[in-house]
């Protein structure tokens, strides 16, 4: 068996650890100036990068039986989680109506209709010379804002808003990160963060809706050619610290390293917690800048928990719609509890 790559697992790991925090944040955007700017930072790097390593990954999309593959492991969890979602929404808004639209993605679900199209897009733009689909995809990237009808229906704006990083990871070898590791790229990216930061900050009336590509021009600002400047903006500046964020990213295995293949699982699942979190009043306990530490360490645990080995068992025929894992539990779980029920003599 090939072994796995520490740094894009590190990486994973890491970003997803963004992800959840992120999410967990959100509900204090316009309480505090500090956890606004923060909030907008991350969101400069964490899914782009998430889409670039993704797009690494995909090199072997013209292997024969390989989109049925990404079908079965991108759009029947989506259908899935999106009946689960449905249903959860349901019962945690209290009866609100329910409503099932398989073609509108519920919150964090985009990712897997995007990412599926975006290996379908592969089949067009991979026949183009590097440069000129790179060139391309930017440009209907920032084309597509002008579309009012382009928003969340199939997330068809972040298709095509994002996809220019998965194409970059496509076309990018272990070699280009490579070059990020000398200690003064790592100093110019400390340098980098604290300036967006920083940025940011005295800046406040900068939209963190730029950052999510999730809508058109004409509901973000206005349909005019300054809107599509600004997403070039966005996206110089995603680029720019998607490579300040790898710079840091370790080569080496950690505990934590082996858990980076279960991203997806994190993913799907921590949004029920985190939708519970914004419901209750247990977030009014995060009131100042100190606790929003604990914030940090809730959502390292969640993050540890939910791709667990235990945790990926569990839920694995649901994800993955296969069951070898789950019997591996169960005949786990079933040895345990003959070794107890002897040790003690129950039964």
């Amino acid at each position: 068996m090939r072994q796995r790559d520490y740094f894009f697992d590190n990486a994973k790991f890491i970003l997803i650890f963004f992800v959840v925090f992120g999410h967990l944040i959100r509900s204090f955007i316009e309480d505090s100036e500090t956890i606004y700017t923060l909030y907008k930072v991350i969101y400069t790097f964490h899914m782009p990068a998430f889409i670039l390593v993704s797009g690494f990954f995909a090199k072997g999309y013209y292997q024969k039986g390989y989109i049925q593959k990404i079908a079965k492991k991108l759009i029947l969890p989506y259908l899935i989680f999106q009946l689960i979602y449905s249903v959860f929404y349901y019962f945690l808004h209290q009866g609100a109506a329910f409503n099932v639209d398989p073609l509108n993605p519920h919150w964090s679900l985009w990712f897997l209709i995007s990412l599926f199209f975006w290996h379908l897009l592969l089949l067009i733009f991979a026949k183009f010379k590097p440069s000129v689909a790179i060139i391309l995809s930017f440009a209907i990237g920032l084309a597509v804002g002008y579309a009012d009808w382009v928003t969340n229906y199939l997330s068809l704006s972040r298709t095509f808003v994002f996809f220019p990083f998965f194409l970059l990871g496509y076309l990018m070898k272990k070699e280009h990160f490579q070059v990020l590791f000398r200690p003064s790229v790592r100093i110019g990216a400390i340098g980098i963060f604290v300036a967006v930061f920083v940025l940011f900050y005295f800046n406040p009336n900068i939209n963190y809706e730029w950052l999510l590509g999730s809508k058109p021009y004409s509901v973000v600002d206005d349909a005019s050619i300054s809107s599509m400047l600004t997403r070039l903006g966005f996206y110089l500046l995603s680029l720019m610290m998607m490579a300040c964020f790898f710079a840091f990213v370790p080569n080496r295995h950690y505990s934590f390293t082996k858990l980076g293949k279960n991203t997806l699982y994190v993913y799907l699942l921590h949004g029920f917690f985190v939708r519970v979190f914004r419901e209750s009043e247990v977030q009014d306990f995060f009131n100042d800048a100190r606790s929003f530490l604990l914030l940090a360490g809730l959502a390292l645990v969640l993050t540890l928990l939910l791709s667990s080995k235990w945790v990926t068992a569990v839920t694995q025929p649901l994800i993955e719609l296969s069951t070898a894992r789950f019997k591996q539990l169960k005949r786990q779980i079933r040895t345990i509890f003959r070794y107890y029920r002897r040790k003690y003599r129950i039964g």
